[in-house]
């Protein structure tokens, strides 16, 4: 899918994209919706595509969880707020976003082999949310991921401030937790973002 455009003035064309663009992003989300009932077995796509037509900013974020491998569908829904839970459901951590370090911190105190960016800056330019351990967790009652990867996952405050970042991955048929210096960045370690529209 192209790139979202960035030449509209103020915030719509910041992250703006063509109509035909959105309409291409409608079918890809639709179709993954359909083959994938048992994540949001009760919720129906007409009212999740009406959501989606009435926050036109969210779907640019959809359409950049999609550019980089990451597969978005519905996992959840808030009848409180209306809103619907989008998360990354690539089989593996999305390829267009490995090799990164955790934070900029991290990437700031690396001297040599830096990697061109990191998870958290990415996140929030791309409008989403990083996975917490607890939404890594749920996601993965709904299949099996990062089998043969891992995924960085949000990390605690705590955590973070002795220099540490933390990922998990599924191994064995289970899902583990593991830690590493912040400032580290793998091939095959991504992160799995999470949006709500």
């Amino acid at each position: 899918m192209a790139k979202a455009g960035t030449h509209m003035k103020g915030n719509e064309l910041k992250k703006g994209f063509s109509p035909g663009q959105r309409e291409e992003l409608l079918d890809v989300l639709k179709t993954r919706f359909e083959k994938n009932m048992n994540r949001h077995e009760v919720l129906e796509w007409t009212k999740v595509k009406a959501r989606l037509g009435a926050n036109r900013e969210k779907l640019w974020s959809l359409s950049e969880m999609e550019r980089t491998g990451g597969e978005p569908d519905v996992v959840g829904h808030d009848r409180k707020t209306g809103e619907y839970t989008f998360v990354d459901c690539s089989a593996e951590s999305p390829k267009g976003r490995t090799g990164f370090c955790y934070d900029r911190e991290a990437l700031d105190s690396r001297e040599e082999h830096k990697p061109k960016n990191n998870v958290v800056d990415l996140a929030t330019a791309m409008g989403v949310g990083i996975l917490t351990e607890e939404q890594y967790r749920e996601l993965q009652e709904l299949g099996d991921f990062d089998t043969k990867t891992s995924s960085w996952v949000k990390t605690p405050a705590d955590v973070r401030k002795l220099g540490g970042a933390l990922f998990c991955d599924r191994r064995f048929g289970r899902v583990f937790v593991y830690h590493n210096g912040a400032q580290s960045y793998y091939s095959a370690r991504a992160f799995r973002g999470s949006l709500r529209v």
